[in-house]
């Protein structure tokens, strides 16, 4: 019984093993918290973005003339900003998913011994790879999205004095 008992002490991994484990987690878990703010920010701007066309096409309706143009010009544009921002929020959800991975295989490779650091090199490297396409394409986005806040030319007045 007690060889048994010991066996099984081999493949446990001692506490300094989890605990150092639990410190190389560490940094991946503060990327994935900061990843989540990111998350945070992109859902934000695409309720709102949602919540304006929703308003434009209420008004699109009863518009006529030059009105009428610019809520579907508005609109057009709104609905590529809703297709990029989707976008980077599936990459940013992509790459926090590859940061759970690392963290999970951390763990599977303390406690399994497997020599595992390449997956998990692999892993941690695409990770901010969609992170950066994510983080480029949110940028991409807030570009669009200024094209919609500029005072219209005719409305400036900028003839008179």
């Amino acid at each position: 019984m007690p060889k048994r008992h010991s066996c099984m002490m081999e493949f446990s991994p001692g506490i300094s093993t989890v605990a150092a484990t639990i410190q190389s987690a560490i940094a991946p878990v503060f990327l994935l918290a900061g990843i989540g703010a990111i998350l945070n920010v992109l859902a934000g701007r695409l309720a709102r973005i949602i919540d304006r066309a929703r308003t434009l096409e209420k008004l699109h309706p009863s518009s006529t003339g030059p009105e009428h143009d610019r809520h579907v010009w508005e609109l057009r544009l709104l609905d590529r900003r809703i297709s990029v921002i989707n976008a980077a929020l599936a990459l940013c959800v992509m790459s926090a998913v590859a940061i759970c991975m690392v963290v999970a295989l951390l763990f599977v490779g303390t406690l399994t011994d497997l020599s595992i650091g390449r997956i998990v090199a692999v892993a941690f490297i695409l990770s901010m790879l969609v992170l950066t396409i994510g983080l480029i394409l949110f940028l991409i986005e807030v570009q669009m999205s200024l094209k919609a806040i500029h005072v219209r030319a005719e409305l400036l007045e900028r003839d008179r004095k």
